[in-house]
């Protein structure tokens, strides 16, 4: 699912009910993540809720490095969290993952003024690890 397709079907859902159901079952479209990579190494910190990301570079058909991720967390809604950021930065150069504002998507989604606190919090981690990472992989480039 692309972040363009979550964007009109967050438009077509008039209640937060419904928005809140939507972000739950794309939760249940994450790509399984292994055992192994439930590490220490691919916890978030930050997050109220258990949260890992683990990235894997691949390259496109140009050879041009991509961060590719998947994620998981014990909570729901966490969960369809990471499939928005996922749709958002992964298998994606590293600039585009800097150039491209998570938390601005996220108050167009109106994600922020229906969250709590600690979820709005740990949404920012996982976007900061994500980044941190894309500036990593430029630095070494």
């Amino acid at each position: 699912m692309t972040i363009d397709e979550i964007r009109d079907n967050f438009a077509l859902l008039e209640d937060w009910d419904d928005r809140y159901r939507y972000v739950i079952e794309l939760g249940r479209t994450l790509e399984p993540m292994s055992e192994a990579e439930h590490s220490a190494a691919n916890k978030v910190n930050g997050c109220a809720s258990q949260v890992w990301l683990s990235r894997n570079v691949t390259t496109d058909g140009s050879g041009a490095p991509l961060l590719h991720y998947v994620g998981d967390s014990d909570a729901h809604i966490v969960r369809g969290l990471i499939a928005i950021l996922l749709a958002l930065y992964s298998d994606k150069p590293a600039r585009q993952i800097i150039d491209t504002d998570a938390l601005a998507v996220f108050a167009e989604l109106g994600l922020g003024e229906h969250l709590t606190p600690q979820r709005s919090n740990g949404f920012r981690a996982m976007v900061e690890r994500i980044r941190r990472d894309a500036r990593a992989l430029l630095a070494d480039a």
